[in-house]
């Protein structure tokens, strides 16, 4: 979905006089240190290259102990290194479709990560210089109409092979055109026992009639000696969409170990129950796109599946449609279900599971529970048991509006995380209505009024509903971080709304050519109805809800409440002349948390890395970015330094600028 901010035009700043009074909102600084306060001598930080995998750890705590960076000091946090991949020069108006999501990891003593194009490359962690690159050489000619992104690799060492030899440690990598490569992690070179020539290829189950219908974007995931790796797919492009299945190899060979496809086409005691007629047989995806985690003293794989096709209109699926937008824990070795735990029942709102969970341990009913945690799009907090997949927290179904569209049949109720604060509003009323103008805000009134809107779950209709949150969230792909010692959970979010109108088939042609500014439009081939999306915005093109418009939050488990909200990003690089308000922005990443009491962040537009205060919420200290930082943070420790570190190339979605830096942080040094 690609944000409109900017059409705001320069007369903005004469219209509205002085903004930040008008709009309640203070401008923004980003904390710098005090140069008459100089730096306090600091310890040097012991050796940690514990960051092994995109999210930390299997778990994806986003957690890391070292904490020589603190809230006393992070203010003098300067640029100690920055590598660029080259890819803006080498791939030209390709780079203009490019996200750059990647969230290095530590292996073999180098930082690895890969770029939208799925080059795979190797740093030296002091110095940020190349070390080995390997390129996947993906197609990129014109009539392959991929979005390019990779988010991370993974590794793995091979326990029956002495270390020295080659690949005994190996980088997993997907790639935008659905093959999995094993390389050395030593060199960079294939593992040419893996499949054919060091990797295996990924096949969709029927034609595809776009390449942008399969990818891999995400990393892969290790479970023993079983590497598990899902797709990613294209939305709303026909009913009978490629299915959403999950594939799993021996990481030796390469050879197919198990694959699990979350519609039963095949009989299921479980979910086949949940799907109306043959409508399981007749249907695609439910697909796994972002981030699997790893329990493996379990033998658990636990996967965050998505929409069935398409999202907008489910009348052709009707049912709850198990195991589709749901946590689904798998055994390892065999690919079989231990628990399922749905989130949305008969998705119709692109509500998918944007994010793998993350793991933690608390205390429920007098004794310490295993225990996972996973932010959704509607802005619920659900925490399961590990073992059960039953809730920890009160959830209760509860009655939501019935469709009116001919056909659809929406679920009667939907599961309610009751027990914790939702991270997001999740009522959007007239009275709402957000402008910084008279007629900007009466603009939105109407528009509110003139839409179909019973709350969260208001179905799809034909005269257009409201969507609040927007498919964008609430929470997305770059999920939660914990800090084990107090249990608080933080979550960035986005916070705008959005109208969805279902458009009869034989009036798409016509409803296309009169809506130009329209978000998106989709046929979703095979249903009755096309899907036409807008973002709700004003005539300024300003988001209709009330700042924030992206936020960061921290949920305290002991005690069950909101510890504290803020807003994530500034206007500095979508309002004219370089107005700096604090008013939170659309946001795609994640949080880190150190144990120097420290949250790092990147994810808003405004090319800003930031550091808060992990016990109050206070924003610390902002650094520069020469592009979007569109991806999750890392951290690690080498040389009595600890460095942070965020990939920068911006989000060809968001608008952000587009770059191909990574760019690492530490204090200055003694």
């Amino acid at each position: 979905m690609q944000l409109r901010w900017k059409v705001i035009v320069p007369s903005l700043v004469i219209l509205v006089g002085t903004p930040a009074l008008l709009l309640g909102l203070t401008r923004y600084t980003p904390p710098q240190a005090d140069n008459d306060t100089p730096l306090a001598p600091v310890a040097p930080a012991a050796d940690d290259m514990t960051w092994t995998h995109t999210g930390a750890d299997a778990g994806q705590t986003r957690f890391s102990a070292i904490s020589q960076i603190n809230p006393e000091n992070v203010a003098h946090l300067e640029q100690a290194w920055v590598y660029h991949t080259g890819e803006m020069s080498r791939r030209g108006e390709l780079a203009r479709r490019s996200k750059f999501e990647a969230t290095p990891i530590v292996a073999n003593g180098n930082l690895v990560l890969c770029t939208p194009f799925n080059r795979i490359v190797a740093l030296d962690p002091v110095t940020g210089k190349e070390r080995w690159v390997f390129d996947a050489e993906i197609r990129t000619d014109q009539g392959r109409r991929y979005s390019y992104t990779c988010r991370g690799v993974a590794q793995w060492q091979d326990g029956q092979t002495p270390s020295d030899q080659t690949c005994a440690h190996r980088i997993f990598a997907g790639t935008n055109d659905r093959r999995v490569i094993a390389l050395d992690a030593n060199t960079g070179e294939r593992c040419t026992t893996f499949g054919a020539n060091g990797e295996v290829r990924i096949e969709p189950d029927r034609p595809l009639e776009l390449e942008v219908e399969m990818q891999i974007v995400s990393a892969p995931a290790v479970v023993g000696d079983i590497v598990v790796v899902g797709t990613s797919s294209g939305d709303n492009v026909r009913t009978n969409a490629p299915a959403g299945t999950v594939f799993a190899f021996d990481a030796r060979t390469g050879a197919p170990a198990w694959s699990f496809d979350p519609i039963p086409r095949r009989f299921d005691p479980v979910a086949s129950p949940t799907w109306q007629g043959d409508s399981a047989s007749l249907t695609g995806q439910a697909n796994v796109w972002s981030s699997i985690s790893v329990d493996e003293a379990r033998d658990l794989v636990f996967l965050p599946t998505s929409s069935p096709s398409p999202d907008y209109y489910g009348g052709l699926r009707l049912g709850n449609n198990l195991y589709a937008d749901s946590i689904v824990a798998l055994r390892g070795r065999t690919g079989e279900v231990a628990w399922h735990f749905q989130t949305v029942h008969h998705n119709l709102w692109d509500y998918d599971v944007p994010s793998g969970p993350s793991f933690l341990r608390i205390q429920r009913n007098g004794r310490m529970i295993d225990a996972l945690v996973v932010a959704t799009k509607p802005g619920f907090l659900f925490v399961l048991d590990r073992d059960t997949g039953q809730p920890l927290f009160p959830v209760e179904e509860r009655a939501v509006p019935e469709s009116d569209v001919p056909g659809e049949q929406a679920s009667p109720t939907q599961p309610y995380s009751i027990g914790l604060p939702a991270l997001v509003k999740q009522q959007l009323t007239p009275d709402d209505a957000y402008g910084i103008a008279l007629f900007d805000r009466a603009a939105c009134r109407r528009s509110i009024e003139a839409a179909r809107n019973d709350g969260l779950f208001t179905p799809p209709s034909l005269d257009g509903s409201i969507m609040f949150p927007s498919p964008a969230g609430g929470a997305s792909w770059g999920g939660v971080a914990i800090d084990p010692a107090s249990n608080r959970v933080v979550v960035n979010t986005n916070r705008i709304a959005a109208t969805i109108k279902l458009v009869p088939s034989a009036e798409m042609a016509a409803t296309r050519a009169a809506n130009p500014k329209a978000t998106a439009m989709a046929d979703q081939r095979g249903a009755p109805y096309g899907m036409m999306f807008r973002l709700l915005t004003s005539p300024l093109g300003m988001p209709c809800t009330s700042p924030p418009w992206g936020a960061l939050s921290a949920v305290d488990l002991t005690a069950g409440t909101m510890a504290w909200d803020v807003p994530l990003g500034t206007t500095r690089d979508l309002a004219p002349m370089g107005i700096t308000l604090r008013t939170g922005t659309p946001n795609f990443g994640g949080p880190i948390v150190t144990g120097g009491g420290l949250i790092f962040i990147g994810a808003a537009a405004d090319n800003l890395l930031r550091a808060f205060d992990l016990r109050t919420g206070e924003e610390l200290w902002a650094g520069e970015l020469p592009a979007g930082g569109q991806a999750t943070p890392m951290t690690y420790a080498i040389g009595g330094r600890q460095y942070v570190v965020i990939a920068a190339g911006g989000h060809s979605v968001l608008g952000t600028k587009l770059g191909d830096a990574v760019v690492a942080f530490a204090l200055p040094q003694p």
